[in-house]
């Protein structure tokens, strides 16, 4: 939302602007600068008051584990307010002779100043983070031989969200002062309310792409537990109580090591949760996996269907969700792979592409597929 200390008169805000976050995990810089847009139109012309942020709908943290290299764009910090799955894009050109942080969509590039970025003539680490009261990335001359563009996690998202949108509206002409973070609200008056999408689309969009932060805002949310570790213990009492899972959970996303599940234990837990009223519509969440041939080729609209959810660490693969066989028999499985010796000796700093782990992957997948076969020919 977009809210005010006072009424709008003859196009000035007397008062202060206040952006304040609902926890919408899918905003991105276009739907941003709708909301700017929307605001203009609505008639706002000045504000003589404060830029005020509110984002304590939800906890905030910097990052889901700190078992990842720092540049993992899907490992970035969280709060009420985000924007573009909390990461910003880095554009250079061919050697590194520029590069900038701008936060791009379809219809609107702002810049990003509030987040800084040097290059710098080394050959590794290709990026180091360091965080003094500014986020700051230095980036590897080396590795821009070529023009390119890299998605980066955002540390701190509330301020980051707040230089977009001040951008965004000085694109409209409506100029405001630097942004000041609050805690709590003053009494208000909306001025723009922006609604997220439906939570089955959302839902749908985060198992397709595994969007851990879509994961932990949804499951902040729920719990409404005023951290991550709390959030995760509640999440972990409720899968007990109520599917009968027992399982150690540190976040919602499953992106941090140290939660534990089994392959027996998920399979009971999705037939559960499927029972219930809530999870009537959980097969049609999931994304539609297409068997393998002998010969490695997918059989499309073959007459086995397989809803489910992969997953993909460092020589861990999963796969967990529902085969309908030829005859309409419903099965429901879980495979889970892992090598947690291998993946725990990885260096953090090599941890996005290890040596080995596009092999391993395949072969856990080759595995999986197997099994699959396998029981799609079970009488």
């Amino acid at each position: 939302q977009v809210l005010a200390t006072q009424p709008v008169n003859a196009g000035t805000l007397a008062g202060d602007l206040i952006l304040s976050g609902g926890g919408d995990p899918t905003l991105n810089t276009d739907s941003l600068g709708d909301i700017v847009a929307a605001l203009s139109r609505s008639g706002l012309q000045r504000v003589t008051g404060r830029f005020l942020v509110y984002a304590n709908a939800l906890p905030a943290f910097t990052r889901i584990s700190n078992d990842l290299p720092v540049e993992a764009g899907y490992d970035p910090g969280l709060s009420g307010l985000s924007l573009n799955y909390n990461r910003v894009n880095l554009e250079w050109t061919k050697g590194g002779a520029t590069a900038r942080m701008t936060s791009p969509g379809v219809h609107y590039l702002p810049e990003v100043h509030g987040i800084k970025v040097s290059v710098v003539d080394r050959e590794t680490p290709v990026f180091t983070y360091s965080d003094q009261g500014t986020e700051h990335w230095t980036v590897s001359r080396d590795a821009m031989k070529k023009e390119g563009t890299r998605w980066l996690p955002v540390r701190h998202v509330a301020p980051y969200v707040a230089e977009v949108f001040a951008t965004l509206c000085a694109t409209q002409g409506i100029s405001l002062p630097p942004p000041q973070m609050i805690d709590t609200l003053p009494p208000v008056t909306p001025l723009i309310s922006w609604p997220s999408a439906r939570l089955s689309p959302i839902l749908r969009e985060m198992l397709k792409y595994s969007t851990n932060i879509t994961a932990e805002t949804l499951g902040l949310a729920a719990s409404g537990a005023p951290s991550l570790p709390e959030s995760a213990l509640a999440m972990q009492a409720w899968a007990g109580e109520t599917l009968g899972l027992s399982a150690s959970f540190v976040d919602h996303s499953g992106l941090g090591a140290a939660s534990r599940v089994t392959a027996q234990g998920m399979m009971q837990a999705i037939m559960a949760g499927e029972k219930r009223a809530s999870g009537a519509g959980l097969r049609a969440l999931l994304k539609e996996v297409s068997l393998k041939d002998e010969k490695g080729a997918p059989q499309i609209d073959g007459p086995v269907k397989i809803h489910a959810k992969t997953g993909t660490l460092n020589f861990v693969s999963g796969l967990a969700g529902f085969m309908t066989q030829p005859s309409g028999r419903d099965l429901a499985f879980a495979i889970f792979s892992a090598d947690p010796a291998r993946r725990e000796a990885v260096p953090v700093a090599q941890r996005e592409k290890p040596p080995g782990q596009k092999a391993w992957v395949g072969r856990a997948r080759v595995l999986q597929n197997g099994l699959l076969r396998q029981w799609a020919s079970l009488a």
